[in-house]
């Protein structure tokens, strides 16, 4: 497991699930040799935990998902979600705090940065991410 994907998790599964869902590993298969006797890769399974009956509702956004992940890595890193059923803490009692608010100039230079971004989702999470630079005082670049 990647603690990138579990630090990006917010943004790859949107407000509705954030809270109620984790991802727990990945599963690989295993390696297959090919003609040319080299491994060949194939996409793992993602456990995620999901509390109560959203895991329901996460299940019919699998597709979704899936599609989100490997967008997130960038290339087809998972073919198949298993959702197990557990309890998930929430993140924000887990002492995750809110970005701090950044000064007028790096708002308005962030903005400037993220104006020809049209993904709304893309979007979001640059400017999460941007407002923790210049949040962190590394606004001088």
């Amino acid at each position: 497991m990647t603690t990138d994907l579990i630090a990006a998790w917010p943004d790859i599964v949107g407000e509705r699930f954030c809270n109620v869902s984790r991802p727990e590993k990945f599963v690989w298969p295993a390696p297959t040799m090919a003609n040319d006797d080299q491994d060949t890769f194939s996409p793992a399974m993602l456990v995620i935990a999901c509390s109560g009956h959203h895991a329901l509702f996460l299940q019919h956004d699998t597709t979704a998902l899936i599609d989100r992940i490997n967008g997130y890595f960038g290339f087809a890193a998972i073919d198949r979600v298993k959702i197990v059923q557990k309890q998930v803490v929430n993140q924000t009692k887990r002492g995750l705090q809110p970005l701090a608010d950044v000064d007028g100039p790096s708002k308005e230079r962030l903005s400037r940065l993220l104006e020809d971004v049209t993904d709304p989702d893309l979007r979001s999470a640059l400017e999460r991410m941007g407002r923790g630079v210049f949040s962190s005082g590394s606004s001088s670049t």
